[in-house]
């Protein structure tokens, strides 16, 4: 999908070895879309932790600046043309992921910043440190030019209440004024549910500077739901936004891509995501969910 070198992204997320969530959830898609991805892993566990069971480690802080230090010693940062983050564990992650966007940006002014505020979900509540959410609003937000929050984030970041869609572009809006001026400041909402949708569907709204645009797509009956489709759409929609600079083609291209993946994973009746079977829909769906305006 591109022409040329390929467009350069730096990763900062968790990684499981079994599975995919995290990094294991969004560095193919992107290597699919055409990227390079720098991924840098905060965690390394065995699985991912619903399973209720795992093994590993949590790395420290530390090294996330060291190893950018050893990608800037290389005269690459210049290079670096987007960050993306994820799941940020402790305080210490959080001031390192917003350091390293700031390292990228002295070097390339133009690089872009998708922050995922992996928090919490509706259902499971808040399953970070309780500090965090206060302190990815404090730091991360006001770097961001891209917010992917689940419908739950939204809430917890903004103390608005999101049942109808009104109540999501109005707090989708307000998120938009704390993010970095002079970027994009788009507002991804995923898994939106609200009053007014047709039953058995399944929504996301994307708000920026030039309108707002919703996609539909059918609720498949994933039970429990699968981990990893977060960090996919976080992964998928950054990509194809960095290719187009649309942001309705980005959401259209990025949700068919996921029902795609999801689809084929209840078919397969799996409880791991199959990413790698899905790989051709990354880039072109089999079937296209065209995003509507709404604002």
């Amino acid at each position: 999908m591109t022409q040329g070198p390929p467009r350069n992204i730096l990763s900062i997320q968790s990684w499981v070895s079994y599975g995919h969530v995290g990094n294991a959830a969004a560095v193919f898609p992107l290597q699919r879309l055409g990227f390079e991805v720098w991924a840098i892993h905060t965690v390394q566990f065995s699985n991912h932790t619903g399973y209720g069971a795992w093994t590993g480690t949590v790395f420290p802080p530390e090294l996330v600046a060291e190893l950018i230090d050893g990608i800037e010693a290389r005269g690459a940062l210049p290079e670096c043309h987007a960050v993306l983050s994820g799941y940020m564990g402790s305080e210490g992650t959080v001031a390192a992921v917003v350091d390293a966007v700031r390292r990228v940006r002295a070097a390339n002014p133009q690089a872009l910043y998708c922050c995922d505020p992996v928090m919490g979900d509706v259902g499971r509540g808040v399953f970070v440190r309780p500090e965090l959410p206060d302190l990815i609003g404090a730091q991360a937000v006001p770097e961001a030019d891209i917010l992917t929050p689940n419908q739950f984030e939204l809430e917890l970041l903004t103390g608005h209440t999101v049942e109808t869609l009104e109540q999501a572009l109005n707090a989708a809006r307000a998120l938009r004024e704390r993010m970095r001026a002079g970027g994009p400041r788009l507002v991804l909402l995923t898994s939106l549910v609200r009053s007014g949708a047709p039953e058995g569907s399944i929504e996301t709204l994307v708000v920026g500077e030039d309108g707002a645009w919703l996609c539909r797509t059918p609720l498949l009956p994933l039970d429990p739901p699968r981990n990893g489709t977060g960090d996919a759409i976080a992964a998928l929609f950054f990509g194809h936004y960095l290719h187009s600079g649309r942001p309705d083609s980005a959401l259209s291209l990025a949700m068919s891509a996921l029902y795609a993946l999801l689809q084929r994973t209840h078919l397969a009746g799996t409880r791991e995501i199959q990413l790698v079977a899905s790989q051709d829909d990354f880039v072109r769906p089999a079937r296209l969910f065209e995003a509507q305006q709404v604002g």
